[in-house]
């Protein structure tokens, strides 16, 4: 199997892509010791994220086991995850 996208943590949503990937094609990864596959909706940059599974607006956006931000809109599994669909929750001054 050759390695396209790195989950670094069990509680990661999101995978970040070690290539760059195009709309439709099928992506595996290590999540723990499985491999899984998903087929992804858009094209995915070298170096950005892309949905593990459905997130709901407002839910929180996990990589490398920590919140990175969380969702605007609903992301579904294989999308692309930007700054089109998420929002930083650091240094907000409306948030605890």
């Amino acid at each position: 199997m050759q390695k396209r996208a790195v989950v670094i943590n069990l509680k990661d949503n999101v995978a970040t892509a070690v290539a760059d990937l195009s709309a439709g094609s099928q992506v595996s990864f290590f999540l723990g010791q499985d491999v899984e596959q998903l087929t992804l909706n858009n094209h995915i940059p070298l170096g950005h994220k892309f949905a593990l599974k459905d997130i709901n607006r407002g839910e929180e956006i996990i990589k490398y086991g920590e919140s990175i931000g969380s969702s605007i809109i609903s992301i579904q599994k294989g999308d692309h995850v930007h700054v089109h669909n998420i929002q930083s929750n650091r240094g907000r001054g409306d948030r605890g």
